[in-house]
């Protein structure tokens, strides 16, 4: 319980921007970039001169974000000189609609040759009971799991390319979990039966299981990847960010209150987030690490949970292996 009570009351943080290496010229995706720990990540990378493309439904909330941001900036410098900052840019796709996935990156590759960092920052939470994806999907398996699944595997290419280009352990894919996976999740994780038994409406997932295993189902993600694409020099880390009062519990409106004592400021989730993505901390030996407020490795993550993310050849469960498979066919038509 020691290492869960320090996720509810970090300490300091040790990696801010302050700490930040160079980034300029550098390019980021954010997906739900504009609101709560997307919008403050965003703000940072532009403030430090990266290209940051914000990745989501609304272009409307994208573009006020956008202008939120500079004139922030500009307020901050005293000087509206491009050279000072970065950029910003919207990128179109809705993460619960698979159909909008690759033409969100065919027009992303339009613009860029190279990805650094792809930050898996947008979900959804505890939504209405019943609540489907367009392709009929449990929303938040959807939103949190399928989606970013097929965005990843559609820029890995890319994020190959620059990897191959630039200093190791730089590029990297960065996926956000929660800690509601340490405190609630069932022992020995979750099978990819837990999610088919559900398939529709007609026998909807309960929303606060369907959000532990959606967040479950990144770090599932995120350990899968650093071991299947171990020699790509491509760095994959799962992150709880904190807790934070931020649109994401839109649909759970008195959560916040309930919990207040443990609900930050985005700007210290941000943190984590930065630490995830660019602290040299983070090297090829610690490939598909998880971590935690405000930007540190889980070194006593639950045993029962790494034994179910380990391969059967490696004697484990296997359950990270299972939901990649489940990902990977789900999406097959969409790649």
């Amino acid at each position: 319980m020691g290492g869960q009570w320090s996720q509810l009351f970090p300490p300091k943080p040790h990696f801010t921007e302050k700490d930040l290496p160079s980034i300029a010229g550098r390019v980021f995706v954010v997906t739900g970039g504009y609101s709560g720990v997307g919008l403050e990540l965003a703000r940072i990378l532009y403030r430090h001169h990266g290209r940051v493309y914000i990745a989501g439904r609304s272009e409307t909330k994208a573009r006020e974000a956008i202008d939120d941001i500079i004139r922030s900036a500009t307020a901050n410098t005293g000087s509206g000189c491009e050279e000072n900052v970065g950029s910003l840019k919207f990128l179109h796709l809705d993460l619960s609609d698979l159909q909008t996935i690759k033409p969100a990156v065919q027009a992303f590759q339009s613009k860029e040759a190279r990805l650094d960092v792809l930050f898996n920052n947008a979900g959804v939470a505890q939504p209405p009971l019943g609540s489907l994806s367009a392709q009929g999907h449990d929303l938040q398996i959807a939103t949190n799991c399928l989606g970013p699944f097929l965005l990843t595997q559609l820029l890995h290419p890319l994020l190959q390319t620059t990897a191959r280009e630039f200093p190791e352990s730089s590029v990297r894919v960065v996926w956000l979990s929660s800690q509601a996976v340490d405190l609630i999740s069932p022992k020995n994780g979750f099978s990819v039966q837990d999610i088919q038994g559900n398939p529709s409406s007609s026998s909807p997932m309960d929303p606060g299981l369907g959000y532990v295993i959606s967040k479950l189902g990144n770090w599932y993600m995120s350990s899968e990847f650093a071991r299947r694409y171990e020699n790509d020099k491509i760095i994959s880390v799962a992150a709880n960010p904190g807790s934070g009062n931020t649109n994401l519990f839109r649909y759970s409106w008195w959560l916040p209150y309930l919990a207040w004592p443990v609900m930050y400021k985005a700007e210290l989730l941000a943190n984590t987030i930065l630490f995830a993505g660019l602290s040299g901390d983070i090297t090829d030996s610690k490939n598909g690490c998880y971590v935690v407020p405000w930007g540190r490795i889980n070194e006593t993550p639950r045993q029962d949970l790494v034994d179910a993310i380990r391969p059967t050849t490696e004697g484990g469960l296997g359950k990270a292996t299972e939901f990649w498979d489940y990902c990977e066919e789900a999406t097959r038509d969409y790649m």
